[in-house]
This record gives C-alpha cells, structure tokens and sequence, in this order.
C-alpha cells in the first residue's frame, strides 16, 4: 500500500513543482517508494491515467546539505558501462538534489529469497559482480584507515553506546589485535571495482538483465570478496555453509581472479567479519543517533556471522572469548544454519 504524502512537505512541494515545470509531466501520481539508511526518499511517479502504458520512474530527493550525488552519478554510469542493470539517471537537478531515474520495480531479492529461487537470484547476482569488478575507475580507495573506522563502529556503537560496556585494556588491546588481522588480510587482496553494500534488499529482482543494482554510490576500489561475501553471508538472510560454499566456487569459475581456493575462503570468511563488525555499529548507531530501531533486529543475525568465523580460526579464538565474556550473543537459529 502506497504511503500517504504529507502536504506541509516543502520538498515534496519543490519536487512536484520541478515535475511539472522543467519535466514537463502534467496528470501524475507521485507515492513514496522507499527510504533507505542516509538523508535520501524514493518516490514512484506514474501517469494518472492507468489505461496508458507510459513507463513509471523513480524520483530521488537527496538534499544538497544532506547528500552528495556525485557519485551516485558516476557510478550509476560506470555500472551500466558494463551492462550491469543500474537505474538510469534521465535528469538531474543538481542545485536541488532532484533526480529522474528508470524504474527498477519494487520487488527486492529478499522478498523472493528462498530454497528453490535462492540459486538462480544468486546466480545472476554473481554474474553481475564479475562484470562490474571489470570497472577500471579513479574511485576512492578501501584503505587501512576506512577499515578500521569502520570496525570501530562496532566498539564505539555496540559493545559501548548500545550494551554500554567499560571496556578494560585488555579488551581494547584483543579488539585493535583483531582489527588488525582483519585489515592486513583485506589489503592482501586483489583490489577491484567494490560496491559496498550488495546484498538482497539493494539488488532488485527485474524481468531483462536480473539483478538490478541500487545503492552503489559509496562504491571504491578494494578487496575482491568484499561483495560476494556481502552476499552469500547477507545479514538480512543466513544460508547454509555448503550453499555458500557452492557460490564460492561459481565465483571462482566466472572471475579472472588467479587464487588458491582455500586461501580465497579465508580472505572471504575474513572480509565478511570486518563487514559484520562495522554492520553490527552501523545498526547500533541508526537507532541510537538516528533514530531508526528496526534495525536492532537485524543485529543478531549479523552476531552469529562473526561468531561463526571467529569458531574457524584459531587466531581469533582470544576475541571470540572476549565477546563471550561480554555476554555478546547471537542468534541461534543462525548459528546452525550457517555452520
């Protein structure tokens, strides 16, 4: 059910005036689409008439103040320039923030994910990683200070703001270990095009060239597994190892990447805890600096990836101890099916 617009909305108020003065589009209907973790709104605009075929579009609102587009911009370009399905920028106000974009539909892989589709989603959505790791861009880097800030989300916002934990110097001293184990195996890596956040609920199920891919802007170029682990251990939805295992090995086949298979998986099991550190933060600091508590539930499922890793090798036996004594839990339920 389309959410109701609220009238005293000045934006909404500057969008619709753009639409029709510089877009030229009389007889619409204007809903809001999405929302996502940033400043940015989704609004889907239609013909009024639905006896006309005319296509729909997406209509981003990122305030200037707020958002830059800019990169939005350039990697929306540079996803489609290698025939990766990215919405299509029609027009763009960059002095409001306003942006006219190709409709992907509504339908995310999470709403379709399950045993009998799972293989076939993620078999295009691997595709397309191969494809876009082929970008050669200027893009900024996935250097050592970006991934330990990042994991630092995870002591400054969860285990201290959200559990509010005094941690002693010997915590701090097993978490800057375990970061920088971390981030030397990250940067051992092969670099390549990174999208950052590709997981089932920013890949968007489409009748011609599945997946669509949206929320790409904050894309660089780092660590090769950085987003098929994204993928295959998402943490909106847990997969059993074995699946995880098998889409290891498709990804292997597709890529140029010239790799040991094991050590491939360690690098990728690795990643995935750097990314589950810094997902664990990021769920803690939307609800306790923005607000946005949904995000709470996701934590535990996200808990039970890095557990899951920590169980597997030895060198992170003393940080797993360390969660353990913190009462750090994770969800259960994931923990078996991922094992």
């Amino acid at each position: 059910m389309p959410q109701k617009l609220e009238t005293a909305d000045s934006r909404l108020l500057d969008i619709k005036n753009w639409i029709e003065s510089s877009l030229n589009i009389q007889n619409y209907i204007i809903e809001i689409a999405s929302a996502d973790a940033s400043f940015r709104r989704y609004f889907r605009l239609r013909p009024e008439d639905s006896s006309r075929s005319d296509n729909s579009w997406i209509i981003m609102d990122a305030p200037p103040q707020k958002e830059d587009c800019q990169p939005f911009v350039k990697i929306a370009r540079l996803i489609e320039s290698v025939n990766v399905q990215a919405p299509h920028i029609f027009n763009f106000n960059q002095q409001q923030g306003f942006m006219q974009l190709s409709d992907l539909g509504s339908t995310a892989f999470l709403d379709r994910l399950n045993n009998k589709t799972v293989d076939s989603l993620y078999s295009d959505a691997i595709n397309a990683i191969v494809r876009m790791q082929t970008i050669q861009a200027d893009l900024p880097e996935y250097n050592l200070e970006l991934l330990q800030f990042e994991m630092s989300l995870f002591k400054d916002w969860y285990l201290q703001t959200h559990l509010g934990l005094q941690l002693s110097d010997i915590h701090s001293n097993i978490l800057a270990a375990t970061f920088k184990l971390l981030t030397e195996s990250a940067l051992q890596q092969s670099t390549v095009f990174v999208h950052r956040d590709y997981h089932s609920r920013n890949l968007m199920l489409t009748e011609e060239n599945n997946p669509g891919v949206i929320d790409f802007q904050d894309a660089v170029n780092g660590p090769a597994s950085y987003d098929l682990v994204s993928l295959i251990k998402d943490c909106y939805i847990a997969w059993p190892r074995q699946k995880q295992l098998a889409w290891i090995d498709q990804y292997l086949t597709l890529s140029a990447l010239k790799i040991d298979k094991q050590t491939f998986i360690k690098q990728l099991d690795l990643m995935g805890l750097q990314r589950h550190l810094k997902a664990t933060g990021i769920f803690a600091r939307l609800n306790h600096r923005d607000k946005k508590p949904t995000y709470l539930q996701d934590i535990p499922r996200t808990l039970a990836y890095i557990f899951d890793v920590c169980r597997r090798y030895d060198e992170l036996s003393e940080f797993l101890e360390m969660l353990t004594s913190l009462n750090v839990k994770a969800d259960k339920g994931t923990l078996e099916t991922i094992k």
